[in-house]
C-alpha cells in the first residue's frame, strides 16, 4: 500500500472558442467580461490570463481575492499554474476597488518580481493591468515596465 499522496495534473482542452489577444484593450475586454462586476468596486481580486506563444488564451486563473485595498499575490502559485497548462505568456490583472488606476509601489514591486521569476522559467510576463469597471491601466504601456 502506497503511503504517499498522489499528485495529479489535469488539463481540459474541451471545445472552447480560440481567443487571440493582440492588445492591452483586448486583454481588458476579455477579463472584464469574466469578472464579477458586483464586487469589482468592493473587493480586490487578482487574476492571470494564460496564453500560448501565438497569443491564444488558454484560460483565466483566479489567483486571489482580498479585502478592500489588497490581495495576496503568490508568484509560486502563478508559475505553477502557468507550467501546468503549458502557458508561455502571462498577463497579470487586478482591480482597484477605489477606482484609482494609479499603480502602487506594491503593484510595481510584484510586477518586477513576477517578471524576473518568469524569465527564469522561459515564460513572458506581457503586462500587468490594473482595472476598474470602466477603464484600465497597463504597466507595460504606461511605464515601459516590462
Amino acid at each position: 500500500m502506497n503511503k504517499l499522496m498522489e499528485i495529479s495534473v489535469t488539463y481540459n482542452t474541451g471545445n472552447f472558442e480560440k481567443i487571440r489577444i493582440s492588445s492591452h484593450k483586448q486583454a481588458y475586454n476579455l477579463v472584464i467580461e469574466n469578472w464579477n462586476l458586483g464586487t469589482i468596486e468592493f473587493q480586490e481580486e487578482c487574476k492571470v490570463i494564460l496564453m500560448n506563444k501565438g497569443n491564444f488564451v488558454l484560460g483565466i486563473y483566479n489567483v486571489s481575492k482580498g479585502g478592500i485595498d489588497s490581495s495576496v499575490v503568490d508568484i509560486r502559485i502563478i508559475l505553477a499554474v502557468a507550467l501546468k497548462c503549458n502557458a508561455t505568456q502571462l498577463i497579470l490583472v487586478h482591480n482597484h476597488p477605489s477606482g484609482s488606476l494609479t499603480p502602487s509601489n506594491s503593484d510595481k514591486n510584484i510586477t518586477e518580481k513576477l517578471s524576473k521569476a518568469c524569465d527564469l522559467l522561459n515564460l513572458t510576463l506581457l503586462d500587468h493591468l490594473i482595472i476598474t469597471r470602466n477603464d484600465y491601466y497597463s504597466l507595460n504601456k504606461e511605464d515601459n515596465f516590462l
